[in-house]
């Protein structure tokens, strides 16, 4: 073997992890609209390895009215899991100028889930913790069928799921298994849309 082939060995023997590392990340980044109005995003990071996962989010909206900011929300959270079940969150929020905290860990024994979108587990229902009060919130989830829907400025096939709770009506969407879409009632009768970038 020639120099340039250990090299070459070496380099890939070093780098492997982070290729692991790398290849265990994932991203979702949502432009968020208010009707047809876009108002911020909210973005969302998996990683980890093995059966640990960390998920970071981070939402920011707007809604300006004559120039002037009529609401405002900040959100930031961080979510580990160990084996498919929440383990704990910690969460802050600025809902229009009152903040709010959580710092939330599961009972030993316990397999909580928040309202993680990403993992299609949460199409099984039941109690979802929510990153925003800190509080489980009943939730049943009801298949609605399968439709075309834009995704990345393309038409794409994707399970349409509704959830619904005592004060939440959400509806989501999956193209093979990839959450991809959100909507959900807003005060007013208005919609709040998310669409994948």
């Amino acid at each position: 073997m020639n120099r340039a082939t250990h090299f070459a060995i070496l380099l890939a023997a070093l780098l492997a992890p982070f290729t692991a590392a790398l290849a265990e990340t994932r991203a979702w980044h949502f432009r968020v609209f208010l009707d047809e109005r876009e108002i911020g995003y909210h973005r969302f990071t998996l990683s980890g390895e093995g059966e640990a996962r960390e998920l970071r989010s981070e939402a920011r909206f707007q809604v300006r009215v004559l120039g002037f900011t009529a609401y405002r929300y900040v959100h930031e959270a961080s979510e580990r899991w160990q084996a498919g079940c929440l383990r704990s969150l910690a969460s802050s929020t600025d809902d229009n100028g009152e903040p709010v905290a959580v710092d939330w860990r599961a009972e030993p024994g316990v397999c909580a889930m928040s309202f993680a979108y990403w993992n299609p587990k949460i199409l099984q229902g039941g109690p979802l913790l929510n990153a925003q009060t800190g509080k489980l919130e009943p939730v049943t989830v009801t298949p609605r069928g399968e439709e075309t829907i834009e995704l990345r400025g393309r038409p794409a096939l994707a399970q349409r799921y509704r959830l619904s709770g005592q004060r939440l009506a959400i509806d989501l969407w999956f193209a093979n298994r990839e959450w991809v879409a959100l909507e959900s009632e807003a005060q007013g009768g208005r919609r709040l849309r998310y669409r994948l970038i």
